[in-house]
């Protein structure tokens, strides 16, 4: 142990002798990517209490907090919940189980998405986990997953400490992103790793800051290659660190972290070392922090917001933007990043509907040696399986002799749920993968993959029974159908009636959905070398967007909103993570943004998006007109076919984009 971790060790126990007295606390999570039905109506409570998850697993107590304002909204929906949760209010008791088999034609056994390493031919699942809570400051979990070749005790834990401050100790989950079916960093693709976690679940100062800080232990590896070129075996470390604040209700913002360093002889690493590579990551990417073999091997990062509009039909926006490298030296700028989208809405009378996309540049999860980087050969895996987006099991994976396959591609997923008035739960979720063929990066003629799965649920004397249906055909133009039947210990199902009735949304005044259109004055900086920069003339094009503004002060409005402009006739696609609105009266307002833009060149190039303009507001009821400054910054591309030039001392091009706007906006 270093001279830092006793005194970080010191200053935390301070803190619970000073604050303990006030604080709540532990708090027991929520399954994850285990039980559907149930994360599902938790899902859609937290967007009608107004709650913004930023990451999973989900803490009860949270649920509970948001559960008096959705009950204002939808008391059918929060009532079952509240039911649900009630199995959380023991010294001691059962959380969840279920149980499932299934039969699989078919010659496809790809990693299901999202299922702790399950592959589509395991005959069975099995997941369950109790507690028992001594008192309010300690809470044992002894949880479990096992299928076909694998058993994992996942959600066995120890949790101490305070609402402020609870320390975790065991398997527990980790899934860094608003996204519901695609979180880039760490996810639950894998199965779960031992880990030590410290989070809070009550919020922090006005702010509303969160933070999670996590160590965690990968599965071992024979394939960690040394700076020297050599190889050894050995448990390489995971480690990150998360913080989002909530300054406002129905809003958030993040930033978070990881790393991966040693394994075998390529470890242990100075502590102090891990905290030079997170703090200066460009450096530790190209020059290091000093000679030997003790180095920091890989890192992601990954920026992420949510926005909820309330309504008769509300819903939420969130966005990730995230990166496995840096950008031109610079530890601001995101290289080799992916943009990844979703919006949800809770409520559509009987029907609730998901959407998310993402779409990411080549080198994620593969990760070399280098003179300063210790190189993971078998990948950014966990047994095997992707860490982080499940994309990164659809492909030619790791050997013992080659990397896996870096591509780029694009993932869509469409999750349509349904409260027949019969009773019960019906779920149809659809996704689509596309890898980028013709690349450097792609060893096989990848086909698009088409995944689809139809399940039903139904409430039975205190438990659920179900039926799933899946089918798809892989990346390697492999099919399957999987029939599966389950049952699991208690529910959150309506077991009859009208509930779409109850829903009593209304919008507050202020709020907004707007649409917009005008033209795009702009010029373009390429640099398809890092020697050569070639600068476009001033050149006008067409301008659309829609978004949603939502009032959190007299003067103040925060939103979201996406842009869709045409540079030099191809698509620049803009997601404002941060939108922001200051009202000077009754018709001028100061408009300031931040985000991140796909420009669709051969193969999309991904970067910065910063803004800032005016609107004159109301020139007629409903409609406002805005003058407005955007900024592309170094919208990094792989060069990665072989007709685009090669040469220059880095493997990427980069494009800067200079704008202006003057449009038009229509709001409802």
């Amino acid at each position: 142990m270093s001279r830092r971790e006793p005194l970080a060790f010191a200053l935390i126990a301070s803190l619970a002798l000073w604050q303990g007295a006030a604080a709540r606390g532990v708090t027991p999570y929520l399954p994850l990517n285990l039980d559907p039905d149930v994360e599902s109506a938790i899902e859609r409570v937290l967007i009608l209490g107004d709650e913004p998850v930023m990451s999973r697993p989900i803490p009860a107590a949270l649920v509970l907090e948001a559960l008096p304002k959705a009950c204002k909204v939808d008391r059918p929906l929060c009532e079952l919940v509240r039911h649900y949760l009630a199995r959380y209010m023991h010294g001691s008791g059962v959380e969840f189980f279920s149980a499932s088999l299934a039969d699989t034609t078919g010659g496809s056994n790809i990693t299901l998405p999202n299922q702790h390493g399950m592959k589509a031919q395991s005959p069975y699942q099995i997941s369950g986990a109790a507690y028992i809570q001594p008192n309010s400051y300690m809470l044992l979990n002894v949880g479990g997953e096992a299928y076909q070749g694998r058993a994992t005790p996942t959600g066995t834990m120890l949790s101490l400490g305070f609402d402020w401050a609870q320390l975790d100790i065991g398997w527990r989950d980790h899934w860094w992103s608003p996204m519901t079916d695609s979180s880039m960093l760490i996810s639950t693709e894998a199965p779960t790793m031992p880990s030590i976690t410290l989070s809070n679940y009550q919020p922090l100062t006005r702010l509303g800051l969160h933070y999670e800080v996590f160590v965690a232990r990968m599965s071992e590896s024979s394939r960690i290659q040394l700076t020297t070129g050599g190889l050894t075996r050995g448990y390489p470390n995971m480690g990150g660190t998360m913080v989002s604040i909530e300054p406002v209700s129905g809003w958030s913002f993040s930033a978070q972290r990881v790393l991966i360093w040693g394994g075998g002889a390529a470890g242990p690493v100075p502590i102090s070392q891990v905290l030079n590579a997170f703090f200066n990551p460009a450096k530790a990417q190209s020059s290091g922090f000093g000679t030997g073999i003790h180095v920091i091997g890989k890192q992601e990062a990954s920026f992420t917001s949510r926005f909820i509009f309330p309504g008769p039909h509300p819903f939420s926006v969130y966005f990730e933007y995230a990166g496995n490298d840096t950008n031109a030296g610079r530890n601001y700028l995101f290289g080799k990043p992916d943009i990844s989208a979703g919006i949800e809405f809770p409520r559509l009378g009987p029907f609730d509907l998901t959407y998310e996309i993402s779409s990411w540049a080549p080198t994620w999860y593969v990760h070399g040696a280098s003179s300063v980087q210790t190189g993971y050969l078998d990948g950014i895996v966990n047994y095997g399986d992707s860490i982080g987006h499940w994309f990164g099991d659809q492909r030619v994976l790791a050997t013992p002799n080659s990397l896996a396959d870096a591509v780029g591609g694009q993932s869509n997923m469409l999750r349509l749920g349904w409260t027949p008035s019969f009773g019960g739960y019906m779920q149809l979720q659809l996704r689509a993968l596309a890898n980028e063929g013709q690349t450097f990066y792609a060893t096989f003629p990848y086909r698009n993959e088409y995944l689809g799965s139809l399940s039903y649920s139904y409430p039975w004397h205190g438990y659920a029974i179900g039926a799933e249906l899946d089918a798809g055909r892989d990346v390697f133009g492999n099919h399957y159908v999987r029939i599966e039947g389950y049952f699991r210990d208690g529910d959150a199902l309506f077991s009859h009636g009208d509930t779409a009735s109850a829903f009593t949304g209304a919008r507050p005044k202020g709020d907004e959905v707007y649409v917009e259109t005008g033209v795009n004055y702009y010029r373009v900086q390429d640099s398809p070398l890092s020697t050569i920069r070639v600068y476009t003339p001033w050149t006008v094009g067409p301008h659309f967007a829609i978004g949603a503004w939502r009032r959190v002060s007299l003067h103040q409005d925060l939103g979201v909103a996406l842009d869709a402009d045409e540079i030099q006739g191809r698509a620049l696609l803009g997601v404002h993570m941060i939108n922001y609105r200051y009202r000077f009266g009754r018709h001028l307002a100061l408009l300031a943004m931040a985000g991140a833009v796909r420009y669709s060149l051969a193969t999309p190039a991904y970067g910065l998006y910063l803004g800032g303009g005016f609107q004159w507001r109301n020139i007629l009821p409903g409609w406002d007109v805005g003058l407005e400054y955007h900024r592309v910054i170094n919208a990094q591309r792989m060069r990665d076919l072989p007709t685009d030039p090669q040469g220059g001392t880095r493997p990427d091009s980069f494009h800067n984009i200079y704008s202006w706007g003057l449009y038009l906006s229509r709001n409802f």
